[in-house]
């Protein structure tokens, strides 16, 4: 067997590391440090198995033969697993599950006044929630850290007042797209730091009531009112600013509906189409097409909130008005089965979770 002891090795252009054939080992137990650049920088010319770090998502990814993925990562320090969050619904209340049990939701605390139709996302430590409805339409920003509990804290302002609208977010930045009065704008700020929403770009056509998730690359959008309920999905690349891109359709026009996802699945559940719906429906975020039937709610509703670890989605509340959550393992096709209770009924409240498929 060969030895070669070296501390620094690159091409010759410096910018990457060279081919090594055979069998290779590697025993220091200092640290591997692999080629890292943005998405936009990603090779040209790579094979399956090429692992990099993307400096966009902080994360590694690996190239799969179609597609560079992220390597799977998951944040479970929080009682066993992913917290997730939910706030409003036509209170100030916000309360917690731990995504991986079964179970009740807990006090949070309190947002700063109570309201109902908020965009809401989060990182692995910070959850946000934006604009919504409480006596008036409103454009602040608030976020919450989803490890502790306590009131949320002023983070900025949106463009505008905001309501109805979609959110969706990567491990850095979060993105707003859309709003109640039928417009094609896309805004996002950085979650880490506080401060006012910027613009992105525009979605491919003006809407309202839409739904929105993401992997850590991705942010897709989906459904909404056009006036009237519209099928379209469409994408973004989170990192970038630009417009949106057609993805595909739902199965019908939907409005008030709600969206998670793992980081290679996108899951659309409930809304309106015209009447409430129980239907869910999923695509895959890294492809384009149309979306497939996974399975139904227990209950037909719109007004749902949706929020997801890396493997189980959940959706509560909605049109009832109702406490029900729901919950889906994402990776699977089948009906939502019972996960729990919120404290109350609730419709048009907003969830978030510190394991969802854009972290």
């Amino acid at each position: 067997m060969s030895k070669l002891n070296i501390s620094r090795l690159t091409n010759e252009n410096e910018d990457g590391a060279p081919y090594i054939s055979g069998i290779t080992t590697f025993s220091s137990t200092a640290f591997l440090d692999p080629p890292k650049g943005n998405t936009a920088q990603r090779p040209e010319y790579v094979k399956p198995g090429m692992i990099r770090f993307n400096t966009d998502s902080a994360h590694l990814e690996y190239y799969n033969g179609v597609e560079w993925t992220e390597v799977l990562v998951a944040n479970n320090t929080l009682d066993g697993g992913n917290r997730g969050v939910f706030g409003g619904g036509g209170v100030n209340v916000i309360e917690y599950v731990t995504i991986s049990t079964l179970g009740n939701a807990q006090d949070f605390g309190d947002l700063t006044a109570s309201r109902v139709g908020m965009g809401a996302c989060s990182s692995s430590t910070r959850g946000i929630f934006g604009g919504g409805y409480s006596s008036i339409f409103l454009n602040v920003i608030e976020f919450i850290t989803i490890s502790s509990t306590g009131n949320t804290q002023d983070f900025g302002d949106l463009s505008t007042n905001k309501y109805t609208f979609g959110a969706c977010s990567s491990s850095t930045r979060a993105v707003f797209g859309g709003n109640y009065t039928i417009v094609n704008t896309i805004e996002y700020i950085t979650i880490s730091s506080n401060g006012n929403a910027v613009d992105f770009g525009d979605l491919t056509n003006a809407k309202g009531y839409l739904s929105a998730c993401s992997s850590s690359t991705r942010g897709v959008f989906g459904g909404g009112a056009s006036p009237t309920g519209i099928n379209v999905i469409e994408f973004i690349t989170i990192a970038s600013t630009g417009n949106a891109t057609d993805f595909g359709d739902l199965s019908v026009g939907k409005q008030n509906l709600s969206a998670c996802s793992s980081s290679t699945r996108g899951v659309f559940g409930g809304g309106y189409a015209p009447a409430a719906t129980n239907v869910i429906e999923y695509i895959t975020i890294a492809s384009t097409g149309n979306a497939q039937d996974f399975g139904d709610l227990t209950n037909a509703r719109g007004y749902l909130s949706a929020c997801s670890s890396s493997t189980r989605g959940l959706f509560g509340g909605g049109s009832g008005p109702l406490n029900v959550i729901d919950f889906i393992t994402i990776s699977t096709l089948g009906n939502a089965t019972d996960f729990g209770d919120l404290s109350s009924t609730k419709s048009q409240l907003s969830a978030c979770s510190n394991g969802h498929g854009g972290l």
